[in-house]
């Protein structure tokens, strides 16, 4: 049965040292507050952490959505313990809201659709942080822009994010005309697995829903006065799709806070950091920090047109953000988050 999660001759490899305690192996399927189902050759089992595992996450972190993790089952009772997280191959993380805290949303992740709706709520900036973020976490980012059927021109909103969506996949789809539905399917191969990242309104449900062609998970509405929507997800859950995929739906994220993604912005701003070393060349001093010095060729190319003032303001603004960051971090808390990538190399 797990093998239609994921399982694969590797994972069983590196499983044994766990098999040789007597403990099995299982997927987490669903986390909500602290309460866990995974699946494993036993069936689906409704599992809790080993108090030891509870006593140690600072060294090693708790079980998240996606994860796989050694158990002690009780097939009597549909139950299991969960003893050791094993190591994990991505792990998408961000910020806790009003904490200065990491929190881990999904592991194990191939691919991150990046998930937002063609309304007035588009907002490239916001998708500059969940590129930063998914390129950070090890998986494979691809923008998913939904509700083209109810956009005038979701091409030129497309080609807006397009921009800053520098080497990524952008797909226009929508789960009422059926648009875009056969390319997203296309990503979908039996056995990867891919989560669904978007604030709440997009429609994240309604395309599990499309892709799995049936009704799975409760679906809301956007207002029409600011474009926002209501959270109808309200746990992270793994659903085997028809197509022997695996699809991750989470709770739509309000605000995403960026956690030490600065290999993540990189990668997102490469193209302004190659404009700004080639621009640099002409600045009058070489210590140039493109401010207010003199002779200044990045001040001059922004003020020209040259350099795109609003992306170099939104790398200066996530610098500043990770920087913050960077300087509140104490010692446990730069811990907590390298043990939350547990064995990852």
């Amino acid at each position: 049965m797990i093998t239609h999660y994921g399982w694969s001759l590797d994972l069983q490899r590196d499983f044994a040292p766990h098999a040789a305690r007597g403990h099995v192996p299982g997927r987490i399927t669903v986390q909500q507050r602290g309460l866990y189902r995974l699946i494993s050759d036993y069936g689906e089992l409704a599992a809790e952490v080993s108090g030891r595992l509870v006593h140690e996450a600072a060294e090693t972190g708790l079980p998240v959505t996606g994860d796989w993790v050694a158990l002690a089952p009780r097939p009597e009772e549909a139950a299991a313990t969960i003893h050791t997280v094993l190591p994990r191959s991505s792990l998408f993380v961000r910020k806790a809201a009003h904490q200065n805290a990491a929190q881990a949303v999904a592991a194990n992740v191939d691919l991150a659709l990046l998930t937002a709706s063609l309304n007035a709520d588009l907002n490239p900036r916001r998708m500059e942080r969940y590129l930063a973020t998914a390129w950070d976490s090890g998986a494979k980012p691809v923008v998913v822009l939904t509700k083209a059927d109810a956009c005038p021109d979701p091409e030129a909103l497309a080609a807006a994010i397009q921009e800053v969506a520098v080497g990524v996949e952008v797909l226009i789809v929508s789960s009422v005309t059926g648009r875009g539905l056969e390319a997203l399917a296309a990503l979908l191969p039996p056995g990867r697995t891919a989560v669904l990242l978007g604030s709440s309104g997009v429609g994240k449900s309604t395309l599990v829903n499309a892709l799995a062609g049936g009704e799975l998970m409760a679906t809301g509405v956007i207002r029409e006065a600011d474009a926002h929507g209501r959270h109808t997800t309200t746990h992270r859950e793994l659903i085997l799709l028809p197509s022997g995929a695996l699809l991750l739906d989470t709770p739509g994220m309000r605000e995403l806070g960026l956690w030490q993604a600065q290999a993540g912005v990189d990668t997102v701003f490469a193209d302004v950091q190659h404009e700004i070393d080639a621009l640099a060349q002409g600045c009058r001093f070489r210590d140039c920090d493109h401010g207010r010095e003199p002779g200044c060729a990045v001040r001059a190319a922004l003020e020209d047109g040259r350099l795109d003032e609003a992306r170099w303001n939104s790398w200066l603004k996530l610098g500043r953000e990770l920087a913050h960051l960077e300087r509140r971090e104490d010692p446990e808390a730069r811990a907590a988050h390298r043990k939350l990538w547990i064995g990852v190399s």
